[in-house]
């Protein structure tokens, strides 16, 4: 053993583990069975693992410690477990979609609170990010000790996009068995595949990997090479199964028998260990790589096939350019079966072809398997440690264990209290449900909001129990004769109008387009899709500021989703024009607002504008949106710094006094999403305080001194009041402060990202809007 295997302690690997079913927890499995056979004692590699799911799974004894993607403090219960470990250097394998989070920034709550060194090896590196992925990855560079990547492109893309020095960087292959070079004739008996060409795919199934475009080239093969077989192996990928079933699947066997293709191509929906993998591989005459577009600087499958000796035809990829390269393989254009068809038959044509194709692939792939990837990265662990000079990393400056903790654990026992079947009540006797007062369409739709926004936080079923109950109430809310949404309904479950406020409409809009932004089933997200349509017609007309709003707020998470829209786009020039203008028209520089009076839902209309204004390219609006925004927290704040929320009892009237109580939970609400959409699109850190100062009010910091949230209950008093709290825990206030804490939640995960208003223009992450 080496020296440095004699002093190395610990080393622990952060990801996912088998048998969760996912190319990063196979990855990590195989790096650390190769760590193990490297240094003296297998008890010295451990696991960090993430789950996605409640339950998590049946994990070997190497997995010490398991952290729920979503659950913030798990993230820092890790890093105080290592630390009391005496973890000498911890691994990162770092994928944006394991961890929770904003592009996965929970992570950072664990990194950066180790005191060992990190390494981290980037699984992808996306040559055009989105939202913060760019913010997620330049931290990781300043963090990481090292950052591990797959090839030369990555290690190029990661200094001219993202502004890591070269040293820091190291280029590891992506690990592959150590297996011998065998004809493929050798295993074919096995699967029933004897006198067969095979050419073969293998991975976890799902949209994105240009298995159609394959397809699609079969009936030119098969008229060339009449005994040719196409194998499909692998499992749908947990994520889609859990979203759509098996509908991706069917397509697909669909597209197969459109084409007359049932005998040539087969489907092997297995998820197959290591030793079956392998012998599956080996039986492919060629293996094809269609994945159609080039954003990819690393793929295991590629890496797999090259290993076992594979020729191989592929789309230009990233990795597939530079593996390929040299004869180890052909490229053929994305999404062109005619070139796909003619690669593989001039393969399947030429054996001489075909095994000079297999010989420089095999060759090529030696120094990748696993045995030589563990010892490169020990080499590194070697180069960390010694730069370290063995000593710990100083205390975390940035992110405090009391931060996180200081936000709530999310607690529903209240709303699980005040829902009944039919839907939320509307009132309570202090915590009990006040029945008599019956249901409104109001609550229901912040209840579907807050269901939501929950389930989007922790990956959750999209569509349970309470989602369906609220949804339901909404849907026959809907009078269809009308067009327009009804209010109020009696506990006996009477409508008690035919037609409801402008205000409600818009609500339940908004709820609806939460609905669709957040939800991944398709089949729930069309259902509500269909009520958005059908429910949008009547706005055009509405006279109402709030109305509006609420209905451009909707729109905007409807768009993310279907962008496409002319119609909904329409509308929202309508309305936010309308908006926009009666701001102009009534505004001063000492009273830019809309209104001559300050009364309910006050912060929802520059909240609107921001968002109308950045979906549309228009800075004037926009900022418009965010001066009024600063404006009525300046109105709204104490001479000792806390939020003093306008009064319900009297509202704040141009050139007059305002009223000091009651101070609706609602406003609070509405201050901290508008607050928390002006830092997504401003990157501006002071919108990211003024959120947590308005959110302090529900925990006391406010103008009594005392909590408006009630700890044991989970629900929120219906007021602040001269003398107190309002007793009362009705649907409103409690709902307010639930969509409040969730999107606490969601920010939080982003907050530590962003260090100084310099360091975000630096990284190139203003956002770009244009002038209309």
């Amino acid at each position: 053993m080496s020296q440095l295997d004699q002093r190395i302690k610990s080393i622990a690997v952060i990801g996912n583990h088998v048998p969760r079913k996912c190319g990063i927890a196979t990855f990590t499995t195989h790096l650390c069975d190769a760590l193990e056979q490297e240094i003296p004692d297998s008890a010295n590699v451990i696991v960090v693992a993430l789950n996605d799911v409640k339950e998590g799974y049946g994990y070997p004894d190497r997995v010490k410690f398991e952290i729920r993607d979503k659950v913030q403090t798990d993230y820092l219960r890790a890093a105080e477990f290592l630390n009391v470990s005496k973890v000498d250097v911890a691994i990162l394998q770092h994928e944006y979609g394991i961890f929770g989070g904003q592009c996965g920034a929970h992570v950072f709550h664990l990194i950066k609170n180790l005191r060992m060194p990190v390494l981290t090896t980037l699984h992808t590196v996306p040559s055009n990010p989105q939202g913060d992925q760019k913010a997620v990855l330049f931290e990781l560079g300043e963090i990481s000790e090292k950052i591990i990547v797959m090839s030369r492109k990555a290690r190029e893309m990661l200094t001219d996009i993202y502004h890591v020095g070269e040293t820091k960087i190291a280029v590891v292959p992506h690990g592959i068995p150590d297996v011998p070079f065998l004809d493929p004739c050798f295993f074919k008996d096995q699967f029933g595949l004897e006198d067969r060409q095979v050419i073969l795919t293998f991975g976890l199934l799902g949209p994105g990997k240009g298995i159609e475009t394959m397809i699609e080239s079969m009936p030119a093969i098969v008229r060339r090479h009449p005994n040719v077989v196409y194998v499909i192996l692998g499992a749908t990928h947990p994520h889609v199964l859990k979203a759509a079933g098996e509908e991706y699947r069917y397509s697909l066997q669909q597209k197969v028998q459109r084409l007359n293709l049932e005998k040539h191509v087969l489907f092997f929906n297995q998820f197959l260990d290591i030793q079956s993998l392998i012998r599956f591989l080996t039986t492919a005459d060629v293996y094809v790589c269609p994945y159609p577009s080039k954003d990819q600087v690393v793929s295991g499958t590629l890496s797999y096939a090259m290993g076992v000796g594979k020729a191989v035809v592929s789309t230009p990829f990233w990795h597939a350019e530079e593996a390929l390269a040299d004869g180890r393989g052909i490229l053929v254009p994305f999404e062109d079966p005619d070139a796909m068809a003619k690669g593989i038959i001039e393969l399947l044509s030429s054996d001489s072809l075909r095994n000079s194709v297999r010989k420089k692939a095999y060759h090529y792939s030696r120094p990748m398997v696993w045995k030589e990837v563990a010892r490169s990265y020990l080499h590194l662990v070697r180069e960390v440690t010694e730069n370290q000079g063995w000593k710990p990393r100083p205390e975390p400056t940035e992110i405090k264990t009391q931060k996180v903790d200081t936000l709530p654990r999310i607690n529903l026992n209240h709303i699980r209290i005040m829902t009944d079947d039919t839907g939320i009540l509307q009132h309570s006797y202090f915590s009990m449900p006040r029945r008599e007062d019956g249901y409104c369409l109001d609550d229901n739709a912040r209840a579907l909001i807050a269901m939501s926004m929950y389930h989007n936080l922790h990956r959750e079923d999209n569509f349970t129990a309470l989602s369906k109950t609220y949804f339901s109430f909404i849907i026959n809310a809907f009078n269809r004769e009308k067009g327009r949404f009804r209010n109020f309904m009696s506990y006996d479950r009477k409508w008690l109008e035919e037609v409801g406020s402008e205000d409600a409409h818009g609500r339940a809009l908004w709820a609806l387009g939460v609905t669709i932004s957040k939800t991944t089933g398709k089949s729930v997200r069309d259902m509500v899709c269909s009520l958005f349509i059908d429910s949008i017609r009547s706005v055009d007309n509405f006279r109402h500021l709030r109305a509006w709003a609420f209905t451009l707020i909707g729109i905007h998470h409807y768009l993310k989703v279907y962008e496409g829209d002319a119609e909904v786009k329409k509308t929202r020039r309508h309305l936010a024009k309308r908006l926009y203008d009666r701001f102009k028209e009534n505004g001063s520089a000492d009273w830019p607002w809309p209104e001559d009076i300050l009364t309910y839902a006050n912060a929802r209309l520059p909240h609107a504008l921001i968002l109308a204004g950045k979906g549309m390219g228009n800075i004037d609006m926009l900022q418009t949106g965010l001066t009024s925004l600063r404006w009525i927290l300046q109105q709204q704040t104490d001479e000792k710094g806390h939020i003093s929320i306008i009064g319900n009892k009297g509202w704040m009237r141009r050139n007059g006094a305002r009223a000091r109580f009651d101070q609706q939970p609602l406003e609070i609400m509405a201050l901290i999403e508008g607050c928390a959409d002006a830092f997504r699109i401003t990157r501006d850190n002071v919108w990211l305080k003024e959120a947590r100062r308005c959110f302090d009010w529900f925990m006391g910091k406010n103008d009594l001194n005392i909590p408006v949230y009630d700890f044991a209950s989970g629900g929120c008093h219906d007021a602040l009041e001269p003398h107190g709290v309002n007793e009362n825990m009705g649907a409103e206030s409690s709902l307010a402060w639930l969509v409040s804490l969730l999107t606490m939640n969601e920010l939080f995960g982003i907050e530590h990202l962003l260090k100084t208003k310099d360091n975000i223009k630096t990284m190139g992450l203003q956002p770009r809007i244009r002038k209309d």
